[in-house]
């Protein structure tokens, strides 16, 4: 198979390729590799390859993806004997000891696994720039982020390599990729995907693993076999009777859409973000739908300031436990990574519990405001991806993180201008993606426009409870009405 036959399938379509002897999982993967080679120098998406690839395609494989190229991310989707790295320095060579649920759930899919995508560390940022593996770039424009934390899967997938990837969302990483990318990323709600066995539910519920893909039908297909608990799992979530991939085409009727144009965080949005979201919303009313403009739902700076909250705290449980187990100093871990993890040992046990339970308020604000509406919709960046490096921590900042590290002064990381730092330069441009998180409801970013000079920007809509139906069914509309699939990264924008 040639490359130009392979990117324009989908996953769901390359399946049934392989299922129906027109090609074989082999062939797929020589395509997929070969892809990789070609454009990976230039993206730096796969920072590890995976060494049993060509034995499975060898042998029996069964499963609805049966014999599709996949990548897994370079965070937790464990894969047993190779190191999960986190882009942390401290785990670059710890091999892990078991598969993650969701890796062996897509084995027994059928896909083939044969790489690990770059990752900011721990995923905590909105770009992916790891010390470790260095920038993974945008293949719309190589200056320009592919966004974080699942930026490598999003670069991979928008670069033809596969045709779906691995992602995890615990504040946008799966939506603001997608955005960065021309890619759709929907988020599920919380505890539809499991975590386990190694973990239950990352970032107090927050997190959540799922995939990057060119089609709705993929991640609507990938949600089939994602969804459900297991022996480890916090609690059994609500399964809907019928499959996720019978939701793509289904009328989703009239919705009742709420559109917010306007953040906290953000003093002005970037006339190209405005102009996603409003194009959308009038897309949209051509399709029949009801749209009225909105205030955001929620409180969006006390929501910020505890979401990031929990975010300190988990990094310094996560370093804690990382430097007890592999015997890591220090120097195994990213400045600013050590800068959260310090404010997060700062924090009070009150502090922190304050914080989720906060939780509960935005919560129920944005239950009040689906009492009106159906969907909310929003741009899913505040700006066009960023340049690469442009939010790197100034130097000023960065001595200053080092005298109050040295000094165990974190509590003067509030004067130093350390956390109103790493707010703005964390969030400004991705304001709109952690309220789902916080509140555990699903969302999706939609690949509707792109800037006059090519580079693609999302759209985000955000689902009641249980609403991953909706957003599949809206999505599939959507992408009926202004198809996308075949937009790609012109090859010159590759540098090749």
């Amino acid at each position: 198979m040639r490359f130009d036959e392979y990117v324009s399938h989908d996953a769901v379509a390359l399946a049934g390729l392989v299922r129906d002897g027109e090609v074989t999982a082999a062939e797929l993967l020589d395509v997929a590799r070969g892809r990789a080679g070609d454009v990976n120098p230039r993206i730096n998406a796969i920072v590890r390859w995976l060494p049993d690839a060509d034995d499975r395609v060898t042998g029996p494989l069964d499963g609805p993806f049966a014999g599709v190229p996949f990548l897994l991310k370079d965070l937790f989707q464990e894969y047993a004997g190779v190191s999960a790295s986190g882009g942390s320095r401290a785990l670059a060579t710890i091999p892990a000891e078991v598969h993650a649920t969701v890796t062996q759930r897509w084995l027994d899919a059928g896909l083939v696994p044969f790489g690990r995508t770059n990752t900011p560390e721990f995923g905590a940022k909105a770009i992916t720039e790891p010390d470790l593996h260095g920038p993974c770039r945008n293949p719309w424009d190589l200056d320009r982020t592919p966004g974080g934390s699942s930026g490598g899967s999003a670069a991979a997938v928008a670069a033809g390599v596969v045709p779906v990837a691995g992602a995890s969302d615990g504040g946008g990483s799966i939506r603001i990729p997608a955005a960065c990318c021309g890619l759709f990323g929907l988020k599920p709600g919380r505890g539809l995907i499991p975590n386990g066995p190694l973990v239950g539910e990352p970032l107090q519920g927050s997190a959540t693993n799922g995939v990057l893909s060119r089609s709705v039908r993929d991640t609507a297909a990938m949600l089939d076999v994602l969804a459900g608990m297991e022996p480890t799992s916090p609690f059994a979530p609500a399964i809907p009777d019928g499959w996720f991939l019978d939701e793509v085409g289904r009328d989703p009727g009239v919705l009742r859409i709420g559109v917010q144009t306007s953040s906290a965080l953000r003093e002005t949005l970037h006339p190209e973000a405005l102009r996603a979201v409003e194009e959308a919303a009038a897309l949209l009313t051509e399709l029949g739908h009801e749209v009225e403009f909105v205030p955001a739902p929620v409180d969006e700076r006390a929501l910020a300031r505890d979401f990031l909250t929990t975010w300190f705290v988990e990094g310094s449980y996560l370093v804690r436990e990382i430097r007890r187990d592999t015997g890591a100093g220090p120097e195994g871990f990213e400045l600013d990574t050590r800068v959260m993890a310090a404010l997060g040992a700062a924090t009070s046990s009150v502090e922190h519990c304050a914080a989720i339970e906060r939780r509960h308020d935005y919560v129920a604000a944005l239950a009040g405001f689906f009492d009106r509406f159906d969907i909310l919709l929003t741009p899913t960046l505040a700006e066009p991806p960023v340049r690469v490096g442009s939010l790197a921590t100034p130097k000023p900042l960065q001595l200053a993180a080092r005298v109050m590290l040295a000094l165990r002064a974190t509590r003067l990381g509030e004067r130093f201008g350390v956390v109103d730092d790493l707010i703005d330069k964390n969030l400004s441009w991705v304001p709109f993606t952690q309220m789902a998180n916080v509140t555990g409801r699903p969302a999706m970013s939609v690949p509707l426009h792109w800037t006059p000079d090519g580079v693609p920007l999302g759209v985000q809509a955000v689902a009641p409870l249980a609403g991953e139906g909706t957003l599949l069914r809206l999505a599939a509309q959507l992408e009926q009405a202004r198809p996308w699939f075949d937009r790609r990264p012109p090859e010159a924008r590759l540098g090749r």
